[in-house]
């Protein structure tokens, strides 16, 4: 696990709104209610936005649609988005519900028979008050051989391990990374990319390889 190094020392950062991030949408403001309504803790806050995000919110590429999602708000409209438009999601909905929640990033081996070819991979850390650390979450949604978790404190009281479940452990050895930077706002590369390429295909032709 990645020891995180917040970009910024002030917890209010990780709460604020913006235009990508925009937990002030009415839209990510009536889901954030909706969905811990009957949440006991935070912890089992962060449990059931988390899931809601990954199951029910497609990764673009997975159900092969054509359009580019960038806002939370935007995401949420269209029902899918690529892993860091998914982040962009998760954050907005923590946020709203009072939890800090950053942005975090991997350079992940494109494709498995193309080892040399690199891209960037979005994820989220949020800060768990009853722990007094962060955890990252990955948001990008299940699928053979992706399974991804959150082993947290369950809404019925149940401690597990606390361990990061990802979904694409990092494997050095093919040069993969855990960036360390726990960052407020999602980076200005991911953010470009989004925006410039309006469809799937185009994007894929021109991820982002590396911070």
């Amino acid at each position: 696990m990645v020891s995180l190094t917040p970009e910024s020392a002030s917890i209010a950062d990780y709460l604020a709104p913006s235009a990508v991030v925009d937990s002030d949408h009415p839209a990510i403001d009536a889901l954030a209610r909706s969905l811990t309504a009957t949440a006991s803790s935070p912890m089992a806050q962060v449990k059931i936005v988390y899931e809601w995000v990954r199951d029910a919110i497609a990764h673009t590429c997975d159900i092969q649609a054509v359009p580019v999602t960038c806002s939370a708000s935007e995401v949420l409209a269209q029902g899918h988005g690529f892993c860091f438009a998914k982040a962009h999601l998760l954050a907005a909905l923590l946020r709203r519900c009072g939890i800090p929640t950053g942005f975090c990033y991997q350079r992940l081996v494109f494709d498995d028979a193309r080892p040399t070819r690199y891209t960037l991979h979005g994820l989220n850390a949020v800060y768990l008050s009853e722990l007094d650390r962060w955890m990252r979450l990955d948001a990008r949604g299940n699928k053979p051989g992706v399974q991804a978790e959150f082993n947290g404190d369950d809404p019925l009281g149940m401690v597990f391990d606390h361990r990061e479940q990802l979904a694409f452990p990092i494997r050095p050895h093919l040069g993969e990374v855990d960036y360390p930077t726990l960052y407020t706002q999602p980076h200005p590369l991911v953010v470009t990319a989004l925006q410039t390429h309006p469809t799937a295909a185009n994007l894929l032709a021109h991820l982002p390889a590396a911070l």
